[in-house]
């Protein structure tokens, strides 16, 4: 049974991830002690609500640095939602540049769309050598946010990856923007998959089968 910490930063649907992935066969505990995400088989970085405050609460466990140590070390990290979001460069929400984790090039911005938020369930376009959307093909997934990263600047013809070439899951609300993305040990997800039915487990099922 694979160890997962659900970092516990003060936002994100916390008891929800813990259920689902306990669901789906993980041995799972929620805990914002550093330590303990180190040392995990998988982490998972949940998020609801603003960058700039998310990244507030995640600097104060120490959740940049853990992110970046298990990186490092081939470790798996998982990011949901805003979760997701933190780990690219910036963030531009209601006037307020706040800085990121960093882990990806990238600015997340307000979603160019006639209606906002984009809620509810969705389909997405995962490239065709996807490990995470494994067994997925035209599954819809749950959503619920106003901004996105409507550019993804890394890869074979942008800035060369510090891990694996990424591979990225596209959707569309009003316009495109990044779903999902598989960059080695760091993969992420705009959607909530906790919240995303048998589709949603069938991913963090994928996701667990890639823990050593």
């Amino acid at each position: 049974m694979k160890k997962v910490v659900v970092l516990d930063y003060g936002s994100g649907n916390l008891r929800s991830a813990e259920r689902a992935l306990t669901r789906v066969g993980a041995d799972v505990t929620v805990t914002g002690d550093p330590h303990a995400a180190l040392e995990a088989d998988g982490l998972v970085v949940p998020g609801v609500g603003a960058f700039a405050a998310c990244m507030q609460g995640l600097k104060a466990v120490d959740g940049p640095r853990v992110i970046g140590r298990r990186l490092a070390g081939g470790r798996p990290v998982l990011g949901v939602c805003v979760g997701m979001q933190v780990l690219f460069e910036r963030g531009v929400e209601h006037g307020q540049d706040a800085e990121g984790c960093g882990e990806w090039p990238g600015m997340v911005e307000q979603l160019q769309a006639p209606v906002l938020p984009h809620m509810g369930w969705n389909t997405v376009q995962a490239p065709g050598t996807t490990v995470l959307f494994d067994g997925l093909e035209d599954q819809r997934f749950y959503f619920v946010h106003s901004y996105g990263v409507r550019n993804f600047p890394l890869g074979s013809e942008g800035v060369p990856s510090p891990l694996a070439a990424p591979l990225v899951t596209w959707a569309e609300h009003g316009d495109r923007f990044v779903a999902g993305v598989e960059n080695g040990p760091l993969s992420a997800t705009q959607f909530h998959p906790e919240k995303s039915g048998d589709a949603g487990a069938q991913l963090l099922t994928n996701w667990l089968q890639t823990l050593s």
